[in-house]
């Protein structure tokens, strides 16, 4: 099903858990695996395993699998921790912009700051054995290794950066000199990275160009050039720097420069035609939870877990109350995060994407052998994703605590997105247009494109209704996957779009404004496989009780204590924007990294 991930009898595996019992003698020391690099780097069998080995940290316990890819994301304007409001342990500080340095959740040795930097180190020593050994040039199949390492590498930093802001930098194997390092500005590390995904772009072949870009597991050009493009956004974005929220100020890092440069990428890969829009949102995804990992369509690039690793459905799936004809993963699996109760109905009633997205019910109690479950209503605040779904996999997950479904790191309607934004910028919205299109008319059926995509595009006539447009469409597009909290911080929303968020979810409370219409009452019944629901009332304007055979059920559960609990009483999310670093790194440092931002 998935390519295996498999690492050679590498050397440097040591290194990989804590660099802070190390010594000086033993890093300067001859070893054997000093010696076998020369061997291992100019053999591709056995670089392309160093090569995936570099995958490796992605799905240790407390890295992404456990750790990064559950928690990083939240809350914003779109999604939220179901439990944002709770008081019985540190989960929400994650989430509600009231983390500290100590978390029970992040503050260990093992945890995804210290697997970020063990995936960067195993990428700088086969960079560095590739260049030295491996003769990497355009087209060979040592170049497409080099260009897959450093945009490996470049992720790992991404979501250091991300998560973080300044975090020390380290482009080479650690040795004495740089074992211990203060935090590097995150301009000089953006630039870096820009630059080596220029390099990995040359070396690596568009999606199915070659057997080794068959597979949305392994890097790809489209993919190095979306990548590209995401990282020039961020790096002239606005961001909390130490001395407060602004642009950077280095003039190579300038809107005018990185927006070119994400433009250029962003065109690249729509001219390739070498991946596309799925023609339905509802297939993609339905797709995507039955592994469909053939590169060419929506899918760029994903964090590949294995069956027994990951936890993207065990977090983020339709809640399951217990084992059931779908699952058999365990008790109350998925659910962890939803949308925000607004969100349904903020979509348009026919845009298609709004009942992929939020899913108002659970799987009750499974009763009987085997073990069947229904569909019951959820409460008002706890939607959740439908973009995950045990019930469309081809395989029944027996795996405790993981599902083995990848992540999708980026596709296609990201760069859509991105060509629209900075076409916006630099050339005004008519050459935003096209592209904001082609988003909406896959969401739209053909017979209301002419008024929900064509009329409403061409209305857009400034740079500044474009712009506020493409951030709503970018709500719709992409709420459930956590990509929405870095592009607030970017386009300087966040606080803004937060605080709107409390709003409309008192306005929805109280049933005015918008929201005037919005039912407090659904009806539901169970359909004839006595196994999911039809509900009306969901839409706005339908009060009419249906008649026989529906059940109501009260649907306004909405408390002032769960609508504050988007972000903490007395914190201001535009001062914490990024994560403490968690103590154990901070005492592991040798006195050379400490917090910024009032942490």
């Amino acid at each position: 099903m998935k390519n295996s991930i498999l690492i050679a009898t590498i050397f440097f595996t040591g290194l990989f858990t804590s660099c802070n019992n190390i010594t000086d003698s033993a890093l300067e020391a001859p070893s054997q695996s000093t010696l076998d690099e020369s061997v291992i780097f100019s053999n591709y069998d056995l670089a392309k395993g160093a090569i995936d080995g570099i995958k490796i940290p992605f799905g240790e316990t407390n890295s992404y699998r456990g750790r990064y890819l559950p928690w990083y994301g939240f809350n914003t304007d779109t999604e939220w921790y179901n439990t944002s409001e709770s008081t019985t342990d540190d989960k929400p500080d994650l989430c509600v912009y009231d983390a500290k340095p100590n978390n029970s959740q992040m503050n260990t040795t093992n945890n995804a700051w210290a697997m970020m930097y063990s995936g960067i180190e195993r990428a700088n020593i086969c960079i560095h054995g590739l260049r030295n050994y491996g003769n990497p040039t355009p087209g060979s199949d040592m170049g497409y290794l080099l260009g897959s390492a450093l945009t490996l590498r470049a992720v790992y930093y991404a979501d250091l950066l991300k998560a973080w802001g300044d975090v020390p930098a380290r482009f080479e194997p650690i040795n004495s000199e740089n074992l211990y390092l203060p935090k590097t500005s995150r301009d000089i590390i953006y630039k870096q990275l820009i630059q080596d995904l220029g390099e990995a772009a040359n070396l690596v072949p568009w999606p199915n160009n070659s057997a080794l870009t068959a597979n949305v597991e392994n890097i790809n050009k489209a993919f190095v050039k979306g990548l590209r493009a995401r990282l020039a956004l961020v790096a002239s974005g606005y961001q909390q720097y130490p001395d407060g929220i602004r642009r950077s100020t280095d003039p190579a890092l300038s809107v005018s420069n990185m927006y070119t440069i994400a433009l250029n990428e962003c065109k690249d890969v729509i001219n390739s035609g070498s991946a596309h829009l799925e023609s339905s949102f509802l297939n993609f995804w339905k797709k995507y939870n039955q592994e469909y990992t053939v590169a060419g369509g929506e899918s760029l690039w994903e964090i590949p877990f294995a069956d027994g690793r990951g936890r993207m459905l065990f977090t983020f799936a339709v809640k399951h109350t217990s084992i059931d004809q779908f699952q058999g993963n365990g008790s109350n699996r998925g659910g962890v995060a939803g949308p925000l109760p607004n969100i349904f109905y903020d979509f348009d009633d026919v845009d298609s994407r709004r009942d992929v997205t939020c899913v108002p019910y659970t799987y009750g109690t499974a009763v009987g052998n085997p073990p069947i479950a229904k569909q019951q209503l959820a409460a008002l605040n706890k939607w959740s994703f439908g973009k995950y779904r045990y019930e469309w996999m081809n395989r029944y997950v027996t795996s405790t605590n993981d599902d083995g479904i990848n992540k999708i790191y980026m596709r296609y309607a990201e760069i859509l997105l991105m060509a629209a934004e900075t076409a916006n910028e630099l050339e005004g919205p008519s050459a935003a247009a096209p592209y904001l299109k082609q988003i909406r008319y896959r969401a739209f059926d053909p017979s209301v494109q002419n008024i929900k995509v064509d009329n409403y595009v061409n209305a857009l006539g400034s740079k500044q209704a474009m712009f506020n447009a493409i951030v709503e469409e970018h709500k719709f597009e992409f709420t459930g996957e956590m990509e929405r909290k870095q592009a607030l911080i970017r386009w300087n929303l966040l606080g803004t779009k937060l605080n709107e968020a409390k709003d409309k979810m008192f306005r929805l409370q109280q049933r005015t404004g918008e929201y005037a219409n919005v039912p407090s009452t659904l009806y539901y019944k169970y359909n004839t496989d006595n196994v999911t629901l039809t509900v009306y009332g969901l839409n706005h304007g339908e009060f009419t009780d249906p008649g026989a055979g529906y059940t109501p059920k009260s649907w306004s559960t909405l408390d002032d204590v769960k609508i504050n609990s988007i972000y903490r009483a007395g914190s201001n999310p535009d001062n914490r924007q990024f994560w403490p670093i968690w103590q154990v790194f901070l005492d592991g440092s040798n006195g050379l990294i400490q917090n910024d931002y009032g942490y």
